[in-house]
């Protein structure tokens, strides 16, 4: 079996040229080749030595992953499928912004966290994707996305991991993956613009920080352990308190000096007055307590398996001021390509469970969700 080399970042490469008996700046010229110029064919790799092109032909190649279907919404964005082998397809999501083209990244076939609110959680879950499989959507859609263009400009300026899957419970896999996209003779992105958004896998986030620490967002949703523990099954492993510490730790040494809380608005469920000062109170607390931050509101997707509702633009407006009159950088995200179900919380992908996870989510769903007073 060969080896597909975008499972490689560049020390990988450099390793696997070793191998072969070749120095390592023959290894960059090929990381080049690959990365900036999207060449998968061997013998267009012009500058490398007629030897080493024929070593490579026997032993490895540069693999895309089948594409299943695109879609584009009428505000620009893309949605591929991409068929990732045994039933199995993943998502991936293009949206174009006038000052950025960002790039949502997924890292698992389906998820075994659960949250009620996430379409993906609710197919279930089958595998984690290999590090090639997380590079090949960045690879792809860059330079399709260059020559649809007719340019060799850079398309995506972003990427955030928050496609289907938690990121940090595939982290073997995700490390190499982001050391190719912030590499210099790949895509050369900056670490505050590639995001990676997690549940809360609190030793994963600490692992992070030392390994490749990137911009961080941590999905929320909820001010107290009890109404998280429903909406987020993974609080009653790593609780708020637990949760905030570990933010904390994380900032000493991220690119960016605050946090991104993702907070997803369900209609009388997270949304009241009260809550939003909960929630001022979670991450504010004394000097020493305090997680520097900005929050990130998220119009809630609806999809009938789920049983919640979006909160009313009011309720939602309310909810901003609240924060922001306490201090607390605020947004509202935009939705982008929800008529194509490519909005937040919205990929599902084809994914055939090998975990039962949809049973459970199944059996969540007749539990009503009281927030707590």
């Amino acid at each position: 079996m060969t080896t597909n080399l975008l499972d490689l970042d560049l020390g990988g490469i450099a390793a696997f040229c070793g191998q072969l008996g070749e120095k390592r700046f023959r290894a960059t010229q090929l990381f080049r080749w690959i990365h900036q110029r999207g060449v998968a064919d061997f013998d267009q790799m012009t500058d490398l030595a007629k030897s080493l092109r024929e070593k490579l032909k026997g032993c490895a190649h540069v693999s895309a992953l089948p594409v299943a279907t695109e879609q584009a919404s009428a505000d620009g964005t893309i949605k591929w499928l991409f068929d990732v082998g045994g039933g199995n397809a993943v998502e991936t999501v293009f949206i174009p912004e006038d000052d950025r083209g960002t790039l949502c990244i997924s890292s698992q076939a389906g998820c075994a966290v659960g949250c009620r609110f996430c379409s993906t959680g609710h197919q279930g879950f089958s595998r984690n994707l290999t590090t090639g499989e997380i590079v090949a959507q960045l690879w792809f859609a860059e330079h399709q996305l260059r020559q649809r263009r007719g340019s060799d400009e850079r398309v995506i300026s972003n990427v955030v991991m928050m496609g289907m899957g938690e990121p940090l419970q595939n982290y073997a896999a995700l490390v190499p993956a982001l050391r190719t996209m912030l590499d210099d003779h790949a895509y050369g992105l900056s670490r505050r613009r590639v995001t990676v958004s997690t549940s809360g896998v609190v030793p994963m986030m600490d692992r992070l920080a030392q390994d490749c620490p990137v911009a961080l967002a941590v999905s929320l949703h909820a001010p107290s352990d009890a109404l998280r523990d429903n909406l987020v099954p993974l609080n009653r492993k790593y609780p708020l308190q637990e949760l905030l510490a570990a933010c904390r730790r994380y900032l000493d040494y991220a690119p960016r000096d605050f946090i991104t809380f993702e907070y997803c608005m369900l209609d009388g469920v997270n949304d009241q007055p009260e809550q939003a000062r909960e929630l001022v109170a979670l991450v504010g607390g004394s000097a020493a307590e305090r997680v520097p931050c900005k929050f990130n509101l998220i119009p809630f997707n609806p999809f009938p398996a789920s049983g919640l509702l979006r909160s009313p633009n009011a309720a939602v407006t309310a909810f901003a001021r609240a924060l922001s009159d306490a201090g607390i950088v605020t947004t509202v995200r935009k939705t982008r390509g929800d008529d194509i179900d490519a909005a937040c919380g919205q990929l599902a992908g084809d994914v055939r469970d090998r975990t039962r996870v949809g049973e459970r989510m199944a059996r969540l769903r007749t539990i009503p969700i009281v927030p707590q007073p």
